[in-house]
């Protein structure tokens, strides 16, 4: 299994972290989700910019059901991962309409692009 990141949310991620030189980091925790390491904050104090997995984002999806897959695909740890903004991988993201597609061993994180999902996932 798998989760996917959609380019429309994950773009602007990748551009804030290009501007601000800072690694984008993949974070489990309240929800799957990327983030510039240095990044704008919300009034609130949250990062303004902010890209969940698909199903994975506790504002819209019901605390169970992004807990329950957060766990099954990634553990039950939580934990923040870094990567740089320039890798291959990301400037296709920037460069393309392909989603990001993460999958997990216990050992390993694997990033691929994929062709963008219908519409209704």
């Amino acid at each position: 299994m798998s989760l996917r990141f959609k380019n429309a949310n994950l773009r602007p991620v990748l551009a804030e972290a290009a501007a601000n030189r800072c690694h984008v980091v993949l974070v489990k925790d309240q929800g799957v989700y990327f983030l510039a390491e240095r990044g704008e904050r919300r009034p609130d104090g949250r990062q303004k910019l902010v890209a969940y997995a698909v199903g994975c984002n506790p504002d819209v999806d019901p605390f169970n059901a992004w807990w329950e897959q957060a766990r099954v695909e990634l553990g039950g740890d939580d934990f923040a991962e870094y990567f740089d903004p320039q890798d291959r991988l990301f400037a296709r993201i920037q460069s393309s309409e392909d989603d990001l597609e993460l999958s997990a061993t216990q050992t390993h994180l694997s990033l691929q692009t994929v062709d963008p999902a219908p519409a209704n996932h």
